[in-house]
């Protein structure tokens, strides 16, 4: 009798590799993002892809490299021989977050750049970490002599002159100017896994929102709240997208998730009639 194995759904695949920080496998994590697109993807195939990327790197390697040689052959293999960029012609094109696509077509965008970049350069034994920096995804690496920062759209390196001049939009936008400017450090601490994965999850949500697309928008909610459940706000937003979808049972479990939480939040009186609509149409 031949043996059966309960394969996991896509969203359980998700749920086990995402918690624990401790043992948070980015460049997994962030692969089978694309399987709610994707039903077939093979994620360990994309993961033996970057596998073989790295395994040519290495055979460049001068035993003795010093790390600045490591990041400087990097560099050259990975923006320059591969053409890995941002993709100017279609950023908010889905793909540009699923990172077999971006395998792929060589495009991305920052983020997605980011996670395969970094992936190479700990392979290489680079102390190379993400940056949430506001609006774009970057990376650094430290150096002996110091630390840099590189934009993953483009692969250039930024002075601290160049980096302000990208924050200042930022800055006079969220007031964070004069005496409430903050020191150019706190932006440039490394993210984590897990907000890497975040951050992937609400570009592709925004995608999702602005395209009216309620059923892929879910999906992506799906995975929001596996990966920070108390991130009530999302709870609201999936509540919206449910509504949209004529499921009012469960859009009503969701919003009322969220106003049980979100005790200061502006919009509460608009959600409380969402919800009474939501009861008058249950009966």
């Amino acid at each position: 009798m031949a043996m059966q194995f309960d394969v996991p759904t896509p969203l359980a695949y998700f749920a086990n590799l995402v918690e624990s920080d401790e043992q948070f496998p980015l460049l997994e994590a962030a692969a089978c993002l694309a399987q709610d697109e994707y039903p077939e993807l093979d994620v360990q195939r994309v993961l033996g892809d970057v596998d073989q990327l790295l395994a040519r790197l290495k055979r460049r390697l001068p035993a003795d490299a010093s790390a600045l040689q490591r990041l400087r052959l990097l560099n050259q293999f990975f923006f320059r021989e591969l053409s890995f960029g941002g993709n100017l012609n279609d950023y908010y094109d889905p793909d540009n977050s699923y990172l077999n696509a971006v395998l792929r077509t060589r495009r991305g965008i920052p983020i997605t750049l980011a996670v395969i970049w970094l992936e190479l350069a700990q392979g290489l034994g680079l102390h190379a970490r993400g940056v949430a920096f506001p609006g774009h995804f970057m990376v650094k690496v430290t150096l002996p002599k110091g630390q840099v920062i590189i934009d993953p759209f483009t692969g250039q390196s930024l002075s601290r002159e160049e980096l302000s001049e990208r924050l200042e939009p930022y800055r006079q936008r969220s007031g964070l100017v004069d005496d409430f400017e903050v020191p150019m450090g706190l932006y440039l601490q490394s993210a984590t896994p897990r907000e890497i994965i975040a951050r992937m999850l609400r570009n592709l949500k925004e995608i999702y929102k602005g395209q009216s697309d309620a059923a892929r928008l879910i999906a992506v909610l799906d995975r929001l709240l596996v990966l920070q459940p108390q991130a009530w706000s999302e709870y609201r937003d999936r509540g919206l997208a449910w509504a949209e979808q004529g499921e009012a049972a469960r859009a009503l479990g969701d919003l009322q998730v969220y106003l049980e939480h979100a005790e200061d939040a502006v919009d509460l009186d608009e959600v409380n009639q969402r919800v009474e609509q939501l009861r008058r149409a249950l009966g």
